[in-house]
């Protein structure tokens, strides 16, 4: 209940904020919560909406399930070596800090404009996250349950998915979290560089022609459905996390 409070209590003082800004920098730079809220109602009913957000879904369905796949395809069995582990950890840091946009070209000739280029634009974002938190996941399981496993005559198959896998999961849902996350920015910039349909084109249009309310009214969907799927998460991590620290 109180954690309820106090998302209300923060989403009122975002909008107060917003509306106090909108008053400040004018109707041409920013529209008022309601005025984009009702845009938005209209925005929902246009045929031509929804077939750029089943776009921006597909694209999106793709690179998360590439960016999980391959994150933990990276990051596990680096974490189950540790030498491995040890060499490869400050290029996976050094690939994550890279800006993605610099990427793009190399994107582009290689995958073209279109469907490819923004799965692969997006997934870029969430593979790394994934995989370093997948690594870490793995390292920081603690001894004593590995030495439990050889204790009870586990085999090393049965050790890694009996006790390395579960006690690294919470770290690992928080990696795909994050990568999520990442993912969804990557996506919707794939689209407004290479895409030909979704809403990052749509966005790029509406910049293009200046129209503030229907800039605003995308910019606050996509911020509350990433938000509530990041909610979602975050309260499995959560679940997880306590799991793990009563165990």
């Amino acid at each position: 209940m109180k954690r309820a409070a106090d998302y209300a209590i923060l989403v009122l003082a975002m909008l107060v904020a917003w509306q106090v800004l909108h008053w400040i920098v004018g109707q041409f730079a920013l529209t008022s919560p309601v005025e984009t809220l009702q845009f938005l109602g209209g925005l929902l009913q246009r045929h031509s909406f929804w077939g750029a957000a089943q776009a921006t879904l597909v694209a999106l369905s793709y690179a998360t399930a590439i960016a999980i796949v391959g994150g933990l395809a990276i990051g596990l069995p680096l974490g189950f070596s540790r030498t491995a582990g040890d060499i490869a950890d400050p290029f996976l840091i050094s690939l994550f800090s890279i800006p993605k946009i610099t990427l793009y070209p190399v994107i582009l000739l290689i995958f073209g404009l279109g469907l490819p280029a923004k799965v692969a634009f997006g997934a870029i974002h969430g593979i790394f996250p994934i995989a370093l938190f997948a690594l870490s996941g793995i390292r920081n399981v603690k001894p004593v349950y590995v030495k439990t496993g050889r204790v009870l005559g586990l085999s090393a198959a049965e050790t890694i998915f009996s006790v390395l896998l579960p006690a690294a999961l919470p770290e690992i849902v928080t990696g795909i979290r994050v990568g999520f996350a990442s993912t969804i920015l990557g996506t919707i910039i794939g689209e407004m560089f290479a895409g030909e349909e979704g809403l990052g084109v749509v966005l790029v249009k509406a910049i293009d022609h200046n129209d503030v309310a229907l800039i605003m009214a995308l910019t606050l969907l996509l911020f509350v459905l990433s938000s509530a799927a990041n909610g979602v998460l975050l309260a499995l991590d959560h679940r997880l996390h306590r799991r793990v620290t009563t165990a």
